[in-house]
């Protein structure tokens, strides 16, 4: 690359790590407009778009398309700055994380109106330009590459540093779990954002680590969910979530064959992913982990409960959820999450969270079961139990739901809740909404619940 940030010169002696696994210049980095994206056109794409970048400390990565982000990500990073991705695109996050990190500017491929400030716009992505370095770039391994925020789902969303080192061991652990379904080589269609954390792992950390070639869509609607996978050779890994399956399954259309699903960003109920292997005739994959941890585990649902750890990782029980030791943490994280371990810790089973954990008249039960229950009933098409902030005059937080059920009324509701549930944890609150308000990975964050509620 011609382009070298000052501050890699002055720190030479610091290991570096490639932006680009690619022993072979012509091997296929992306599926874009129908045709395949080379190595070699790639980075002659990133060292294109580096070479118009500002001086500045970080980056808002707004691509939409993926390829766009694949190649605005590593042009940044190549510049010595780091990828900023807020928990959503709307005006005002990106204005908040804009604000957080001075100095910063916006960058995409669309014309927006009204831009983030700064907001910088890709030049046209030419599939004949030549790179006038044949090198891959390789940066810093400690350097900061990606601030990613949490979803909002449990409160307001936290900002979470990833420098290239952690980012490329994450990635090591997953590439070992497809690989043992879908070969060394296969290509990946996604359904979620690139600019989430498990967008981020799936469909930008593969291509650019392992011998994976990306579909650059998004694709929503199930019927463009089977183009894009008709785009791409076999083997083909669809990476997806719980909101997206089930309306793959409710739409009942055939799908090009596949090696495998992935999901994550939600538990996934296990009727879903037995109807999903029935109708796709692949295997259904969960991976676990989170903003700050990036993913950890894997298991197959339909197979079993327990989760089984990547090489290298180990879990510690806390009292207040479980410490994580990974090759990708600089320093352990513990989360709210409560396992049971066991083969050795090896392998653990989620027994709940400690934020979603109940105890109300020396009853307990669990938010997440709650939910399950809510979406186990015949005419529910979506919904979720959450706790409110304020407390009774007993001191206990009730509880309240959210459901979309267009042929019920919430009588009908809580009378089949009620065969379900013990009664002290039936939502004191039930609104009926046409949709409950997801972000671009399925999440709920807690503000949009609480304003939906009303």
């Amino acid at each position: 690359m011609a382009i070298v940030h000052d501050h890699f010169q002055r720190e030479q002696a610091e290991p570096l790590l490639p932006l680009l696994t690619a022993r072979d210049p012509q091997r296929i980095v992306a599926w874009r407009h129908g045709s395949a994206v080379s190595a070699a056109q790639f980075l002659a794409h990133v060292e294109q778009v580096a070479a118009m970048l500002p001086e500045a400390p970080a980056a808002v990565n707004l691509c939409e398309d993926r390829y766009a982000f694949l190649v605005a990500f590593c042009a940044i990073a190549q510049r010595g700055q780091a990828n900023l991705l807020p928990p959503s695109r709307a005006p005002q996050a990106v204005e908040e994380v804009m604000a957080a990190h001075p100095g910063s500017y916006a960058l995409g491929e669309l014309a927006l109106s009204p831009a983030p400030h700064g907001y910088r716009k890709l030049p046209e992505l030419d599939p004949n330009l030549a790179a006038v370095s044949a090198a891959v770039p390789a940066i810093p391994a400690e350097q900061l590459v990606a601030i990613g925020y949490t979803s909002g789902s449990t409160g307001t969303p936290r900002a979470n540093a990833k420098s290239w080192r952690n980012l490329t061991a994450s990635s090591a652990g997953t590439q070992a779990m497809l690989r043992a379904v879908a070969g060394e080589r296969f290509n990946v269609v996604a359904t979620v954002p690139p600019q989430h954390i498990y967008g981020i792992e799936m469909s930008v950390l593969l291509p650019l680590l392992g011998e994976v070639g990306v579909h650059a869509g998004r694709p929503f609607f199930p019927a463009d969910v089977a183009s894009a996978l008709a785009e791409v050779p076999a083997p083909r890994v669809l990476v997806t979530t719980p909101v997206h399956l089930r309306a793959l399954v409710a739409a009942g259309a055939p799908l090009p064959p596949l090696a495998a699903m992935l999901s994550a960003t939600a538990p996934m109920p296990p009727e879903l992913a037995k109807a999903a292997e029935q109708a796709f005739g692949a295997p259904l994959l969960e991976v676990f982990g989170s903003t700050e941890t990036c993913a950890f585990a894997s298991r197959r649902v339909t197979a079993d409960a327990d989760w089984t750890l990547y090489e290298d990782v180990h879990l510690h029980p806390q009292p207040d959820g479980t410490m994580i030791e990974a090759p990708q943490l600089d320093e352990p994280v513990v989360l709210a999450d409560i396992v049971s371990l066991h083969d050795a810790g090896r392998r653990f089973r989620l027994c709940g969270r400690n934020t979603d954990l109940l105890e109300i008249a020396g009853k307990r039960a669990s938010l997440g079961d709650l939910t399950r229950r809510l979406l186990a009933i015949p005419g529910v098409e979506d919904g979720v139990v959450f706790q409110l902030d304020e407390a009774d005059a007993a001191g206990v937080c009730r509880i309240a739901a959210l459901a979309v059920a267009p042929a019920l009324d919430e009588a009908a509701i809580l009378d089949a809740l009620r065969r379900a549930v013990d009664p002290v944890f039936l939502p004191r609150r039930l609104r009926l909404v046409d949709a409950l308000p997801r972000n671009e990975t399925g999440k709920l964050p807690r503000e949009a619940l609480l304003a939906l509620l009303g």
